[in-house]
């Protein structure tokens, strides 16, 4: 039995807690206490491990919604295929749960492979689950229809489309009412989110077009997590009216200039946007869309081929809070708390009793030191201490 704890931390739950010492025991948040007596402790786990956290600040682990665990790419040619993640391109990120899923490339790559490779990141050390589905409509699936796969299998927890964009299947409304039903239906026997994660491309007609075919039906707007919504100003003026509808807003964090993303909307900007405007907190969340491919042109013509970093999640939520003045509850809650809230993922994106022990211990300045995702330390003082087995 792994028993630690972590003294003295200001926490944000998201909402501000003060400071106070949380006991971990294995990988569960055991008690969050003003002072937990150490010497009692000690009677009972002999072994326990201290962490003196004063002038730190503790925050849960980051919930990555979107992430190419197992490679994506490939529409510029089979070279661009990016390759897998390692279990630290993720932990040193601060991403302590990971939701994998397919790209445009849902012929060649397997749902098959990406939960497997979901399982592994589970068993070497983080929390893990998939979207079934991929640009494509009729979806690939790993069983025999969208609803089972939500409902039968454990990973999965809804569904991936894309929408608005010359690389899906520029469905009608009947085609996109009934893929939704499936993954709602999925979600509800299944006790599963159901949710249906839509990539949306630059066209910014898409999200007014979703939103009245929705409407059409008893399918609340709640359904869909349209994302990518900050990749052109257009787009992202309809994801204003989008959420204040009522509709989730998801932003991608490696979608920026800074990433070579020309007319893109700097992701923890548009976040002080959407709030100002009065969209609710609750209904925003970034993902980073983390390992996908970037073809950049250049000035020869050619096409300069990056990869999307998951790094860039921690990058934008920092920005958020030291440039954008977005305060630190809300931002935490935009990377995690949301995102897990959305799908209703248990035990994630808070630091509660009973809660998975995924934490982030962070400096005044806001440099990552710690990594803990279920109890145990990944990352310690910025370096790696766990790395995945063929790291």
């Amino acid at each position: 039995m792994g028993v630690s704890v972590i003294k003295s931390v200001e926490i944000y739950s998201p909402e501000y807690l003060g400071k106070k010492d949380i006991l971990l025991i294995d990988d569960k948040i055991s008690r969050i206490s003003n002072a937990i007596n150490i010497d009692s402790l000690k009677q009972i786990f002999p072994d326990v491990d201290i962490f003196d956290a004063q002038n730190m600040i503790c925050l849960p682990g980051i919930v990555d919604m979107h992430v190419h665990f197992n490679g994506a790419g490939g529409e510029c040619s089979p070279q661009f295929r990016t390759p897998p993640l390692q279990l630290t391109d993720l932990t040193k990120a601060g991403i302590t749960t990971a939701i994998g899923l397919l790209g445009t490339d849902g012929i060649t790559r397997s749902l098959r492979d990406l939960y497997m490779k979901a399982r592994a990141l589970e068993n070497e050390g983080m929390s893990t689950w998939i979207f079934t589905g991929s640009y494509q409509i009729p979806s690939p699936t790993i069983t025999e229809n969208i609803s089972l796969d939500i409902c039968m299998l454990e990973k999965v927890v809804g569904l991936k489309i894309a929408y608005s964009d010359h690389r899906s299947s520029n469905i009608g409304a009947k085609a996109l009412i009934e893929t939704l039903s499936a993954s709602r239906v999925g979600g509800i026997v299944g006790g599963k989110s159901g949710k249906v994660m839509v990539h949306f491309g630059t066209p910014t007609t898409g999200l007014k077009k979703i939103k009245e075919i929705i409407e059409m039906t008893e399918i609340p707007l709640s359904q869909i997590i349209p994302t990518h919504l900050n990749r052109s100003q257009g787009l992202f003026n309809e994801a204003v009216l989008f959420g204040l509808a009522g509709g989730n807003v998801d932003l991608s964090a490696g979608i920026s200039e800074k990433y070579h993303f020309r007319g893109a909307v700097k992701p923890s900007k548009a976040v002080a946007i959407l709030i100002d405007k009065g969209v609710p907190v609750e209904q925003i969340t970034m993902s980073s869309d983390g390992n996908g491919s970037m073809g950049v042109p250049k000035s020869d013509g050619s096409i300069q081929m990056l990869i999307s970093p998951v790094k860039a999640m921690w990058e934008e939520f920092c920005d958020m809070v030291q440039q954008e003045g977005v305060n630190i509850s809300d931002a935490i809650s935009v990377v995690s708390t949301n995102p897990a809230n959305t799908l209703n993922l248990p035990r994630k994106g808070k630091i509660k009793e009973d809660f998975d022990a995924d934490l982030l211990l962070v400096s005044r300045n806001f440099k990552l030191h710690t990594v803990i995702a279920k109890g145990q330390k990944m990352v310690v003082n910025g370096d790696t201490i766990v790395k995945g087995v063929f790291e």
